[in-house]
């Protein structure tokens, strides 16, 4: 895949999608392409987080970790989605596995460069932000559903 090619996929992505051609062409070419295989991880679960990653293609599951051992599977993440941007937002480590359900493709952004992004565009962080809420949202729903079953 060529720049322009994933310029062209960075414009789809909603938190990128109002950022003039120009950076999003600077953004990819200073970002790095990173391909997995399915079953493959891409970060854990605790680690130290340095990036975060734009999935350009494929479909990757969102686990974490259960107190006896072992994983749950919370959500699923597709083309246009991110991740990772909580450990370098405020320097905590990795509160997911993120691993690939199938062959994925994804933009690793590095920290420097995403709080660069980030200060040229505060509509990127606008955006963010919005999605950040819905997955806090999601995140709730799900918590009281599962506390109703419980109480049931």
């Amino acid at each position: 895949m060529n720049l322009n090619e994933e310029v062209e996929l960075l414009k789809g992505v909603p938190i990128f999608s109002k950022i003039e051609p120009a950076k999003l062409k600077l953004l990819a070419f200073t970002s790095e392409r990173q391909n997995f295989a399915g079953g493959q991880e891409v970060c854990h679960q605790g680690d130290l987080g340095d990036a975060m990653y734009v999935i350009l293609g494929g479909t990757a599951e969102v686990l974490i970790d259960k107190a006896g051992g072992g994983q749950i599977a919370v959500a699923e993440m597709k083309k246009n989605s991110f991740f990772g941007e909580i450990a370098i937002l405020c320097d905590v480590p990795r509160t997911a596995t993120i691993k690939a359900k199938e062959p994925l493709a994804t933009l690793k952004i590095t920290k420097d460069m995403f709080y660069r992004v980030v200060s040229e565009f505060p509509q990127m962080a606008i955006e963010m932000l919005r999605e950040l809420a819905h997955r806090l949202e999601d995140t709730n729903r799900k918590l009281q559903a599962a506390t109703a079953n419980k109480a049931a």
